[in-house]
């Protein structure tokens, strides 16, 4: 007769101490998909394990997390670019582009992106945080809440020790060689010309009664001091010296925005009538701004005789499609699925897309546009699975010469299922969820 009341109680003080370690955790970031998608990789686990996650982001977002069941809260600025393709341009100039970003998108909004914050993170408990919400550690040392910082890519601890290549001055790269003072200056030189970027976040600093900032909030002023979480995988950078202290590397976390294991049949069908394709995409920022890409690809495709997928996003199929049977345009497609089927990938480098392509085991062609993409195409020609073509130098017969390297030559393949087999061994959304844990 006691069985029922002791049952009854053990699953009550079960459940109550399941309860008691739910956390109410805000997750915050700016910009892209590549931005975004990590973050859904990180926030699903942690309400896996209990816990209630609450997006705080842009409302062009909003749909998309709703419908993954996410309590949703608007965050200025909109990302108004996905619709406007002269406003990504400017976010995507290679030489002016960062600083755009912050000085005509970010700060201007910064008092509205602090409000939007702070009026979800008063009901959280902690917050997990893109590096570009510069507002967040406002709102945290404000509120005196412990929160966390992502880095998606290596260049964003911005290591003497590893130094990335600046997409303003990519020469510079060509003189890291002269060793770490050399490249301390150049560090310097990176927060010297930025630090003037600052000026609303400090002036808001001041106004709010917080102390004043000791460095770059850009550069090294950016990271939580409680804890870092490297969204990137140890193959692309490893950790250095200087990286920002409580950091930890959990690897590539993938979403790719859909739970179906098929393709439509229009793909498939293609997939099966032949051999495998090279895929063309431009991610889903750089499409917006894709000039004479997609038009080059398809004579590349020509001059070396293969069949090839070209993700479009919003554009119009090119003109010059039409007189192929061996060339498909499709607005998109998951990369977690055509990729692994692609004889190789010629992309934009950002590192949503450069993850995938990583862990499918394929040989790549990167044309980086700004911000961290030069800075990745090296990483990865480095790492033996890909090359890299300028911009201005997308034309038909260099982009054919540079894939007919990349596809005769078995190392770039042979060393892109190596590191893809190390990729698909790590288990980075547990580490982060753990290290995340750890905080709470």
């Amino acid at each position: 007769m006691w069985a029922l009341p002791y049952l009854l109680f053990t699953t009550e003080t079960q459940r109550t101490q399941r309860e008691g370690k739910m956390s109410r955790i805000l997750v915050t970031t700016l910009g892209t998909l590549g931005d975004l998608h990590p973050m859904i990789a990180v926030a699903l686990e942690l309400r896996q394990r209990g816990h209630d996650v609450v997006f705080v982001t842009h409302e062009v977002y909003q749909s998309k997390l709703e419908a993954l069941k996410f309590e949703f809260h608007r965050m200025r600025p909109d990302f108004a670019a996905f619709n406007d393709p002269q406003e990504m341009a400017r976010m995507m100039d290679l030489k002016t582009g960062q600083e755009y970003m912050v000085r005509q998108w970010a700060n201007p909004n910064l008092r509205d992106m602090y409000t939007d914050l702070f009026n979800v993170a008063q009901k959280s408990d902690f917050i997990f945080s893109g590096e570009g919400v510069t507002a967040t550690p406002l709102v945290a040392e404000k509120l005196k809440m412990k929160w966390a910082s992502s880095a998606m890519v290596p260049m964003s601890f911005f290591s003497a020790y590893d130094p990335p290549v600046l997409a303003p001055f990519p020469a510079l790269a060509n003189l890291y060689q002269l060793g770490l003072t050399f490249n301390r200056g150049i560090i310097n030189f990176a927060k010297f010309v930025s630090n003037s970027w600052a000026s609303p976040v400090r002036q808001l600093r001041s106004e709010l009664g917080l102390s004043p900032l000791k460095g770059n909030p850009y550069i090294d002023c950016k990271f939580s001091p409680y804890l870092v979480i490297a969204l990137f995988s140890s193959v692309l950078g490893q950790p250095q010296p200087d990286w920002a202290p409580n950091s930890v590397v959990a690897g590539f976390t993938y979403y790719d925005g859909t739970q179906s294991t098929e393709l439509p049949e229009e793909v498939e069908r293609f997939l099966n009538a032949g051999s495998a394709p090279i895929i063309f995409t431009l991610g889903s920022a750089a499409v917006m701004d894709a000039g004479n890409f997609y038009q080059e690809s398809i004579k590349v495709a020509k001059l070396i005789y293969r069949r090839a997928i070209l993700l479009i996003g919003k554009n119009p199929p090119p003109q010059n499609l039409s007189d192929s049977k061996n060339i498909i345009a499709v607005n998109y497609l998951p990369y977690s699925q055509i990729f692994p089927r692609a004889a190789a990938i010629v992309h934009q480098g950002g590192i949503g897309t450069t993850a995938q392509a990583l862990r499918a085991g394929r040989p790549t062609l990167i044309m980086p546009y700004s911000h961290d993409q030069p800075d990745n195409a090296a990483r990865v020609e480095r790492l033996g699975t890909s090359r890299t073509i300028k911009r201005n130098q997308y034309s038909a017969p260099r982009v054919a010469k540079a894939l007919n390297e990349l596809l005769d030559n078995p190392s770039y393949a042979e060393k892109a299922a190596e590191i893809a087999r190390i990729l698909q061994a790590e288990n980075a959304v547990s580490v982060a969820c753990d290290a995340i844990e750890k905080q709470l």
